[in-house]
C-alpha cells in the first residue's frame, strides 16, 4: 500500500510540475499534457487503488467469522490487565495471558471485556478488534505454522496499558489434542 501511494503522490507531483509550465509550442506539449493527465493521472491511479481493493476485499472475506469445518471457537475476556481464554472444545480448560490454538484451521475468538475498552490485537496473525464492554466481537485467526506469536492490547486503557500484551502458541495436529486434554505439551 505505501509503494501504490508513493508512486501516486510522485505522478500527482509531476503533474503539478506540468501544469505550472508555460506552454510555449502548445499544440505539440498540449498533446504530452493530455497523455500524462490522462493516461498516468487518472487511469494509473485508478488501476493501483482497484488493485488495492481487489485485495484488501479478498483478504477480508478470508478474515470473516463464519460456520466451517474444523472451526475452532474460543473466547477471550479482556480484564486489567490480563487476558482469560477458554475453548468451546474444552470448557473446563481456561488460560491467562497465553491463547493457543491449532495451525492450519481457522479460529473464531469471541472477544469481550469485564471493565474498559481494550484491543485485541496479533500483528503477525490478524487485524485489531476492540473487546467493549457488554458486547461481543468475533474475529477469524489461521496460523499457517505452529510457534509463539505477540498479542497486544493496542488501546490506551489507563495506566500500564503499554505493557498489557498476551502470547499466541500455535500448536501442530497432536500437539493440540493433548493441549485440549490438558497434558503437557
Amino acid at each position: 500500500m505505501l509503494a501504490g501511494a508513493a508512486a501516486i503522490f510522485g505522478l500527482v507531483m509531476i503533474l503539478l510540475v506540468f501544469s505550472f509550465r508555460r506552454n510555449k509550442n502548445s499544440g505539440e506539449e498540449e498533446g504530452q499534457i493530455r497523455v500524462w493527465i490522462i493516461g498516468l493521472g487518472l487511469a494509473f491511479p485508478a488501476l493501483v487503488l482497484g488493485a488495492l481493493l481487489a485485495y484488501g476485499l479478498v483478504v477480508g472475506e478470508r478474515l470473516l467469522p463464519r460456520d466451517g469445518v474444523n472451526l475452532v471457537q474460543v473466547s477471550a475476556q479482556a480484564r486489567r490487565w490480563e487476558w482469560r481464554f477458554t475453548y468451546a472444545d474444552a470448557p473446563a480448560l481456561e488460560t491467562t495471558g497465553v491463547l493457543h490454538i491449532p495451525a492450519g484451521r481457522p479460529v473464531d475468538i469471541a472477544i469481550t471485556t469485564a471493565d474498559v475498552i481494550h484491543s485485541f490485537w496479533v500483528p503477525r496473525l490478524a487485524g485489531k478488534l476492540d473487546a467493549i464492554p457488554g458486547h461481543t466481537n468475533t474475529l477469524r485467526l489461521e496460523a499457517d505454522a505452529p510457534g509463539t506469536y505477540q498479542g497486544v492490547s493496542a488501546e490506551f486503557s489507563g495506566a500500564g496499558y503499554d505493557a498489557f500484551a498476551f502470547q499466541v502458541v500455535v500448536h501442530d495436529e497432536s500437539d493440540w489434542a493433548a493441549f485440549l486434554q490438558g497434558q503437557p505439551e
